[in-house]
């Protein structure tokens, strides 16, 4: 990873920062983000198709693709590693319609899902997989916001500082895996 070379951003995100970002920059987030899941994201779905609304807004927010572990003794959070981001795809339009402007997790998305970030002028980003361990590391703060009863899927709010991730897909439609590919290698590599 190049995060001597990465820039630093603060949460929540204004759309002039995410307009100045590329796909394949790395970035340390430091502020607050949210945690929401499979489950969640059902939730929160059915309550936009219903009229509802969340309990806070989501303008500006970073979704995090996590279900993180019960902490030890002492520790803030357990082993908090992102998940697959294409199991959110399904959601990913109501979820940016409320104002989400990036979410992060790993793998790569669908067409639809590239199109939909142009779109609302969000990003898409990855962190470390299989890393779970090390990010929760950056973890300074963590409380469960709603659906206690979903456990580790429950929407959880974080305070992090300098959590690493790379931008995968940018406003434009750039696409960070794409341009890896086209250099012979598929994957995330730990430049």
């Amino acid at each position: 990873m190049k995060l001597e070379h990465a820039r630093k951003i603060q949460t929540p995100l204004r759309a002039e920062v995410c307009a100045s970002l590329g796909a394949g920059d790395w970035i340390l987030l430091s502020g607050r983000i949210y945690t929401a899941r499979d489950q969640a994201h059902r939730r929160m779905a059915a309550a936009i198709e219903k009229g509802g609304r969340l309990p806070f807004s989501l303008s500006g927010e970073v979704i995090y693709y996590c279900g993180p572990t019960p902490a030890r003794p002492g520790r803030v959070i357990g082993s908090a590693g992102p998940t697959t981001s294409s199991r959110m795809d399904q959601f990913l339009e109501k979820i940016l319609g409320l104002g989400v402007l990036a979410t992060i997790g790993k793998g790569e998305r669908s067409k639809m899902a590239k199109e939909v970030f142009s779109r609302f002028g969000a990003l898409d980003l990855v962190t470390i997989g299989g890393a779970g361990a090390y990010l929760s590391q950056r973890i300074k703060k963590c409380e469960i916001r709603l659906w206690p009863d979903l456990g580790p899927e429950a929407v959880y709010e974080l305070w992090v500082e300098d959590f690493p991730c790379l931008v995968a897909y940018d406003i434009l439609g750039k696409d960070y895996f794409e341009r890896r590919q086209s250099r012979g290698y598929a994957g995330l590599r730990h430049e």
